[in-house]
């Protein structure tokens, strides 16, 4: 059977939604100790940008009060109906559509407290769309004592069995390797990064042209590198705050021009992957995606730093580097319709693998 499903994934750098149309079917195999896995075709996809009032409403969601943020995730919820309403429009995908699995927005993201929340109110989703939904992907995780981080991997183990290890450089950056399944978020990367470049006028640094024109500041790293979390074992994961409440302000007190401090938290990423493929024991070829892997600089510096570690950095089509996150939302939705697993507890340290996901009924019965 093939399912067509959309994914959305809304990332923590707060700069647009990704809609990806997806078509997906389980791999035939008579062979019973092959394990299972699916096949895809990304049929359409889109970022759609936020409007400078979105962006604003979803970075300072976490300083309102609680009426006010279940108000948001709401009308979130509706917005990100309607946004689907006009991709469907767009691309003539009327009655084609046969589920929505949508991420939503991270806001407080809790583990040691059994709490996650992600903005976008699925019923919500479900309404303005008219279409089946499943929403609140991490949350029986995290109830059963897992980080709820990250749930790409069952996607990774599904869709792409060829690859060992999985970069994936976006408002924050996790690593997971395919053999035991098991992952965890590195280091906060474009999150910090465009805002970094953001105090030079620019959206982000193209290609990382100008963190490449900067020097490394050692101590500046050095500070960087000694933070806590990175000396923690995994499972673990990271909340937007980390990068802008934690890591962000040793970075400005450094008091660097923009391409210094661009080219040092470049390196401060490089290290902190290069520690984590290190931690894992693996080598092999490393799928890298993510807004990260359009950062031509950033892409060298890992390449050169993993080389003597054995690993091979692959930037796959343009597509897949973009809206991966989204196909694989869209995968995780079909399992969780299925009634299948679709988060692996190796992976986040829950205390077994999890079918997780709110079901909505937007369809008329």
């Amino acid at each position: 059977m093939v399912y067509k499903v959309i994914g959305l994934m809304s990332g923590s750098s707060v700069d647009g939604l990704d809609i990806a149309c997806v078509h997906l079917q389980e791999r035939a195999s008579t062979a019973a100790a092959v394990p299972r896995t699916w096949e895809f075709q990304l049929e359409h996809t889109e970022c759609r940008p936020y409007p400078a009032e979105w962006r604003e409403r979803l970075a300072g969601a976490t300083r309102l009060s609680a009426q006010e943020y279940l108000v948001l995730h709401a009308e979130y919820g509706r917005y990100l109906g309607e946004q689907v309403l006009a991709f469907v429009a767009a691309h003539g995908l009327e009655y084609q559509v046969q589920l929505i699995a949508s991420h939503g927005h991270t806001t407080f993201h809790s583990p040691a407290r059994r709490m996650t929340a992600q903005l976008g109110d699925g019923a919500a989703i479900a309404a303005a769309a008219r279409i089946n939904v499943v929403s609140d992907l991490r949350a029986m995780d995290v109830a059963l004592g897992g980080q709820g981080a990250p749930i790409v991997p069952i996607g990774e183990k599904l869709l792409w069995p060829e690859f060992g290890l999985f970069l994936n450089l976006g408002g924050i950056a996790n690593i997971s390797r395919q053999e035991g399944h098991v992952a965890f978020d590195v280091a906060p990367a474009n999150r910090v990064l465009n805002e970094l470049a953001g105090d030079a006028g620019l959206a982000f640094d193209r290609d990382g042209e100008l963190a490449a024109s900067g020097h490394v500041d050692t101590a500046l790293l050095a500070r960087l590198n000694a933070l806590p979390y990175y000396g923690e074992g995994w499972p673990k994961s990271l909340g937007n705050e980390f990068g802008l409440e934690t890591v962000l302000p040793v970075v400005r007190a450094a008091a660097l021009c923009t391409a210094d401090a661009l080219r040092t938290y470049v390196e401060h990423v490089v290290v902190q992957v290069e520690a984590a493929v290190e931690g894992l024991g693996a080598a092999g070829r490393m799928l890298a995606t993510g807004g990260g892997a359009h950062n031509k600089f950033l892409v060298a510096r890992l390449r050169e730093r993993l080389v003597a570690d054995g690993v091979e950095v692959v930037v796959p089509e343009t597509a897949i580097v973009d809206f991966k996150e989204a196909l694989v939302m869209a995968l995780i939705g079909v399992l969780r319709w299925r009634e299948e697993n679709n988060v692996l507890a190796s992976v986040t340290g829950a205390s077994r693998n999890s079918i997780g996901g709110a079901v909505w009924i937007g369809q008329e019965v």
